[in-house]
C-alpha cells in the first residue's frame, strides 16, 4: 500500500454497508436487522466467527457481516417460476456469483434423473424420496453427510446423530479443507484444538503476532481489537507474503475520527515471507531468541515453565541449533535486520498472543506450521496466561462449533460412548471419510448419496473440476440451502434442494426460540433470528434433518418431530452428551452465554498424555520447484466471504476488472517474458497429469520473487487433491507450484 491510500474502514465502508443493504434486504430493513447483530438478545454474526465485542456498543458489526446479512436477507428471490426459467444446462453456464445473487430458494425443488429443469416437490414428498434412495443403500457408507460452517450447534447435533443411527461415520465437513491442521496441531501440543485466548487478551497482551492471516477482508471486527492494543501500546508484527493494509492503518467506521478517515496505525513490522517459508522465519527468529538467552541467561527464555510445564525442550534445542542460519533466511526469504526486529519485539514482550489463519494451515506442512508457532510461544511461557496464547481464527460463523458437536468423521470413543449411552444405540466405530475422502470416494463411485448441509463442496474443495464431475456420479445428491451454487447443478442423477431458514429469520415458536453458535474463542451464544421468513415454504435445519431422519428409517424410535420442534429438547441431549455443555439451556441464556473449557486456557494445565505442552523439532521444508515454475498462494478479495463473492473488484488491493487475475514481482514478470496486464494461462502437475487454468491476467504486484498470488476459489481446480498436508490432510491451496506463460492468443512482453 503506498502512503497515499486510505487506511482500511473509514468512510468507505460505510458507503459500501449502505449499498449492499440497498441492493439487498433494503436500507431499512437491513440497519434494523444489524442494530441487533451480535448483542445480548440478537444473533450472532452470519459471516466470521469473531466474537461479540464489548467495547463495541450497539453497532458491534463490520462492512464483510454486513454484507452477510445482505446476502441472506436479500429480496431476491429463486422461486419455482425461476427454476422453470432456466434449464440446468443453462445454470452450469453462468458465473458462480450471479447464481447465488438470484436470492433465496422459497420452494423445496427436485430435479429427476435426466431431466432438464427443477420442479417443486412439497416436503412431503422430498422426504420420501431422500428415504428412498437411503433405504436402498447396500450399506450406510454408500452415503457422505457433509457440512458447512454455518449451521448452529443444535442442527450440527441432530445431524451427527441421523449419520450414526443410520450406520456411518462419514461426516466430512468445510474445516476440513481450512483449520483441520490447526486443530490436529494443538491437540497434539497442548491437548486440546481450540486456541487458549480470550477477547479480553487482546486488552493485556504486550505483542500480537498476525501471521498467515488477512484479518481486514476476512476478519474485519478483528481490527477493532488491534486498534485498542496499539492504542495502549501493544506492539503488532504481521508475518505475511502481501503487505496487507488492513494491517497498515484502520480507521473505525463508527467512531468519529474513523468517519472523517483517520486511521490507527497498526502492525510496526510487516515480515514478507516467501510463500511457504513460515516455519524457516520462525525458526530464524528462535535463533535469535536462543543467541539472546546465551548472552544473558534467564533473560529471554521461560526456565521455569520450559522445565515445570513442557517436555521435548533438549531435542527441540538441538535440532534448532543445528540448524544453518543463512539457508533459514533465504528460505524465509526475509531480511536479516527484520528478522532481528522480529525476535527483539517477541523478546521485549511480557505477554504475547500469536493468531492466524490459513495462511498458515492450507499446506502440505499445514501441522507443522501450527506446532512451529506453538513452539515460539512456549519458549517464553506464553501459554496459559493472561495476555497471552495461541488463536486459529476461524472462518464460518459456526465451523468450531460444529466440530464440538461431532461433526467428525474419526469420533472418539468418550463421545461414541456418550451417544450410546444417551441414545440406546450402538454407534459405529469405523472411522468415516473426510472431505478429500469423500471426494475420492464420489470419483470412485463408491458413494451413491450426497446429502449437504449448507456449503458448496464442489467449489470449495480441492480440484474442484473434478470434484463436480465426482458428484455427478452419485445417484442422489441433496443440499440444505438458501441460495444456489454449482454444487447444486453438479448431479447427473436424482437431485433436491431443501431450502432453510437463514440464521437472520424466526424460528418457529417466534422470538423465544433460538439456536447456539461457537465463536473461535470457545464462547457459547444464542442466536435469535429477528427477520420473517423469506418465503412460508421454508424449515428449521433441524426440522429439515429430522425429517430426512424420519424418512430414513421410518420405525426408529427416537422422537425426530419432537427435538426439530423444541431446540430446548436438543440442548438437553447436547449437555448429557458433549463435555463443557452441563446445564446448557440455563447458561446460554446468561448475558454473554457460557466459555468452554481446554487446555491451556485460564491456566498452565494441558490435556496431552503426560499433562504438559510439548515442543516438537520441525525441519523447513525445502520447495521443489521445477525450472520455471512459481509458488502460487490463494487469497480472498475484499468483496467475497468463503466462495461467495460479492463483487468483481478487490478495493484494499486496488485491483479492479475482474478476479481472473495472478499477482507477480515486476522482476518474475520480465523473467517470465510476460507484460503487466497481459493474459496468461496457469498449469499445475503432478505426475503425468496437468490442471490449466485460462483467461487470466498478470497483474504487477508487490509480491515475494518466486511467488504468485490469485484468488480463491478461481484458482481451486490447480490443486491437486493429492498434494496436502499428511495428518491433518487439508489440501495445499496454499502452496502450488505453477507456470504461468503466455496466453496463446496474447504476445508476449
Amino acid at each position: 500500500m503506498s502512503g497515499g491510500e486510505p487506511p482500511a474502514g473509514g468512510p468507505r465502508a460505510v458507503r459500501e454497508t449502505a449499498r449492499h443493504l440497498l441492493r439487498g434486504p433494503g436500507v431499512l430493513r437491513g440497519a434494523s436487522a444489524l442494530r441487533r447483530m451480535n448483542r445480548e438478545g440478537g444473533f450472532d454474526c452470519p459471516g466470521c466467527a469473531w466474537p461479540a465485542d464489548p467495547h463495541a456498543g450497539l453497532l458491534d458489526f463490520c462492512e464483510n457481516g454486513a454484507k452477510a446479512l445482505a446476502h441472506e436477507a436479500t429480496r431476491r428471490r429463486a422461486d419455482p417460476d425461476f427454476f422453470a426459467r432456466h434449464p440446468v444446462a443453462a445454470l452450469r453456464e453462468r458465473a458462480d456469483a450471479w447464481l447465488e445473487a438470484r436470492g433465496r430458494i422459497t420452494h423445496p425443488m427436485r430435479r429427476r434423473p435426466g431431466a432438464s429443469h427443477f420442479e417443486p416437490v412439497s416436503w412431503d414428498l422430498a422426504f420420501e424420496r431422500i428415504g428412498h434412495h437411503l433405504g436402498r443403500l447396500e450399506s450406510p457408507d454408500q452415503v457422505v453427510f457433509y457440512t458447512s460452517g454455518r449451521t448452529s450447534n443444535e442442527a450440527a447435533f441432530l445431524y451427527q446423530l441421523f449419520a450414526r443411527r443410520l450406520g456411518t461415520n462419514n461426516l466430512p465437513d468445510c474445516s476440513n479443507l481450512c483449520h483441520e491442521s490447526s486443530g490436529r496441531a494443538l491437540l497434539e501440543t497442548l491437548g486440546s484444538g481450540k486456541g487458549t485466548v480470550s477477547l479480553q487478551d487482546f486488552d493485556r497482551a504486550d505483542a500480537i503476532f498476525v501471521i498467515g492471516q488477512n484479518p481486514g477482508s476476512n476478519h474485519p471486527r478483528m481490527l477493532s481489537a488491534l486498534a485498542r492494543a496499539r492504542r495502549r501500546g501493544a506492539r503488532i508484527v504481521s508475518i505475511n507474503p502481501l503487505r496487507e493494509r488492513g494491517l497498515v492503518a484502520f480507521a473505525h467506521p463508527q467512531e468519529p475520527a474513523g468517519l472523517l478517515g483517520v486511521g490507527t496505525p497498526l502492525a510496526e513490522l510487516f515480515c514478507r515471507v516467501r510463500v511457504g517459508g513460515d516455519i524457516a522465519l520462525l525458526a530464524a527468529i528462535m535463533r535469535e531468541l536462543l543467541d539472546r538467552e546465551q548472552r544473558e541467561p534467564g533473560k529471554v527464555l521461560d526456565r521455569g515453565f520450559i522445565a515445570e510445564h513442557t517436555e521435548g525442550f533438549e531435542a527441540f534445542e538441538a535440532q534448532l541449533l543445528g540448524l544453518d542460519r543463512e539457508r533459514l533466511r533465504l528460505l524465509a526469504g526475509v531480511p536479516e535486520e527484520e528478522i532481528r526486529r522480529a525476535a527483539e519485539i517477541y523478546a521485549g514482550a511480557g505477554r504475547t498472543i500469536v493468531c492466524w489463519a490459513m495462511g498458515i494451515t492450507q499446506h502440505e506442512h499445514g501441522v507443522d506450521n501450527v506446532r512451529q508457532i506453538v513452539n515460539l510461544l512456549l519458549l517464553r511461557g506464553n501459554v496459559g496466561v493472561p495476555g497471552a496464547g495461541a488463536l486459529p481464527v476461524r472462518g464460518h460463523s459456526n465451523v468450531q462449533g460444529d466440530r464440538t458437536m461431532g461433526i467428525v468423521p474419526d469420533p472418539s470413543h468418550a463421545l461414541l460412548d456418550a451417544l450410546a449411552r444417551e441414545f440406546a444405540f450402538e454407534p459405529p466405530r469405523r472411522p468415516g471419510l473426510d472431505s478429500v475422502g469423500a471426494l475420492e470416494a464420489l470419483d470412485a463411485g463408491r458413494i451413491r448419496v450426497f446429502v449437504g448441509l449448507g456449503g458448496n463442496f464442489a467449489v470449495a474443495n480441492a480440484d474442484s473440476e473434478r470434484a463436480q464431475a465426482a458428484l455427478g456420479r452419485a445417484a442422489l445428491g441433496v443440499h440444505v440451502a438458501t441460495t444456489l451454487n454449482r454444487t447444486h447443478l453438479a448431479a447427473s442423477g436424482e437431485a433436491i434442494l431443501l431450502p432453510c431458514l437463514a440464521r437472520s429469520e424466526r424460528l418457529p415458536g417466534g422470538e423465544s426460540a433460538f439456536v447456539t453458535v461457537e465463536d473461535s474463542m470457545a464462547v457459547v451464544t444464542r442466536s435469535v433470528g429477528r427477520l420473517p421468513p423469506a418465503s412460508p415454504h421454508l424449515l428449521s435445519e433441524m426440522a429439515i434433518v429430522a425429517g430426512m431422519a424420519r424418512a430414513a428409517r421410518p420405525s426408529d424410535p427416537l422422537d425426530w418431530e419432537a427435538l426439530a420442534a423444541d431446540p430446548d429438547r436438543v440442548r438437553e441431549h447436547i449437555a448429557r452428551v458433549i463435555p463443557g455443555f452441563h446445564d446448557m439451556n440455563r447458561r446460554v441464556r446468561e448475558p454473554g452465554g457460557f466459555v468452554l473449557p481446554r487446555s491451556g486456557f485460564g491456566g498452565r494445565h494441558f490435556g496431552t498424555p503426560g499433562g504438559r505442552a510439548r515442543f516438537t523439532p520441525i525441519s523447513p521444508p525445502e520447495p521443489s520447484l521445477a525450472p520455471g515454475e512459481l509458488l502460487l498462494t490463494t487469497v480472498r478479495s475484499h468483496d467475497q466471504f468463503n466462495t461467495t463473492v460479492y463483487g468483481e473488484d478487490d478495493r484494499y488491493r486496488g485491483i479492479r476488472g475482474g478476479r481472473r487475475v495472478v499477482m507477480l514481482h515486476p522482476d518474475d514478470l520480465a523473467r517470465l517474458g510476460l507484460a503487466d496486464g497481459c493474459a496468461v494461462r496457469l498449469s499445475s502437475r503432478l505426475g503425468d497429469r496437468v490442471r490449466t487454468l485460462e483467461g487470466f491476467r498478470a497483474v504487477a504486484y508487490d509480491v515475494p520473487r518466486g511467488c504468485a498470488v490469485t484468488y480463491f476459489p478461481e484458482a481451486n481446480p490447480l490443486v491437486f487433491a493429492e498434494r496436502r498436508d499428511p495428518r491433518s490432510r487439508t489440501p495445499a491451496f496454499k502452496s502450488i507450484p505453477v507456470r504461468i506463460e503466455p496466453a496463446s492468443d496474447a504476445p508476449s512482453g
